[in-house]
């Protein structure tokens, strides 16, 4: 059980004791920001009127989970990124939920097939240009990037941060080991500077003539826009939504799954089918200036304006099963050198 006051939203340690669920409470283990998830919870317990205790980690949850065992007090676990989603899975620390609710609210691409975690928003991987050197068309799909026409004109983080790892993995799967390694190699090429800093730093790079294309994920454009010093940065580009050949734009989630030692399995359950009912969605996506994935839910009005894509139908997990081979044709190419 958490000490922890009622409706805390963060906190910077946790002790694992063995005690009883309490009938009113639900806890959270977060790689999200608590600013991020406070409207949900705060919802959540306006609703229901069960206490949400949530601890930010910043790093370092399956470790923790793992340690704990099944004397951990975290209920759910809430994350970004399919490959964090994958590692929680294969640590052996979460278990299977089945919920009519969940499979109603969640497109089958954006839940595990077995039940162990379940997609809550969508951002895409997309490319920021410069709208004074890049015209409209001439980057459609991720295939472009490798084109040696973008020769010393690409910015991105580095190739093994975990966003562009799942990018990789992507590739791995529309076009194989080769096709991947010939890509991340085109792309390279292309590179303007050695891969750095975050992707908001790959959009100030274009907006001080550093680079004229950019690889980022969409929600920075409206954490940017928010910013006043970032703000002149954003308006410096256009959000472009390249796609696959065959197929459709990558996207990752955010998600929640369920903790196997769980002490308030009920109330976490519901908890999950509140973050993906259709109200819930909107407000998470709305905060974090990303893509809600319940049926008949909608972007905020500052994304939506940003234009309209179909992402890729890939179920996430089998882009996580591709993880270790992209990572590793990453580091053969030397991406990052």
């Amino acid at each position: 059980m958490f000490n922890l006051p009622k409706a805390a939203t963060a906190i910077s340690t946790l002790i694992a004791v063995a005690a009883p669920a309490v009938a009113d409470e639900v806890n959270i283990y977060s790689y999200r920001q608590p600013e991020l998830i406070k409207p949900l919870t705060d919802a959540f317990t306006a609703e229901t009127g069960i206490d949400v205790n949530v601890a930010y980690l910043s790093k370092g949850m399956v470790e923790r989970l793992v340690a704990e065992g099944d004397r951990s007090p975290a209920d759910v676990v809430l994350t970004v990124d399919i490959s964090r989603l994958a590692a929680v899975v294969a640590a052996g620390v979460t278990q299977p939920v089945e919920s009519a609710a969940l499979s109603a609210n969640v497109p089958t691409q954006y839940q595990d097939p077995d039940g162990h975690w379940y997609g809550l928003t969508t951002r895409a991987r997309i490319v920021y240009a410069s709208k004074d050197r890049v015209a409209e068309g001439d980057v459609t799909t991720y295939e472009d990037l490798a084109d040696p026409k973008w020769e010393g004109r690409i910015c991105t983080r580095s190739g093994t941060h975990a966003y562009n790892v799942a990018l990789a993995s992507a590739v791995v799967e529309h076009h194989g080991e080769e096709g991947a390694k010939t890509w991340l190699e085109g792309v390279k090429n292309n590179l303007a500077r050695k891969p750095q800093g975050n992707d908001r730093a790959q959009v100030k790079a274009i907006w001080a003539g550093e680079c004229d294309i950019a690889i980022g994920n969409t929600y920075y454009m409206g954490k940017m826009l928010a910013d006043d010093e970032q703000k002149e940065w954003a308006n410096s580009v256009n959000v472009l939504f390249p796609t696959f050949e065959d197929s459709g734009t990558h996207v990752n989630i955010s998600g929640v799954a369920m903790t196997k030692s769980a002490p308030n399995k009920e109330n976490a359950l519901k908890l999950m089918e509140f973050l993906t009912s259709p109200t819930a969605q909107e407000i998470y996506a709305k905060a974090n200036f990303e893509y809600p994935i319940a049926p008949g839910t909608s972007a905020d009005p500052l994304v939506e304006g940003w234009g309209s894509f179909e992402a890729d139908p890939v179920n996430l997990m089998t882009l996580a099963g591709h993880r270790a081979t992209a990572l590793r044709l990453i580091e053969e190419v030397d991406f990052d050198g």
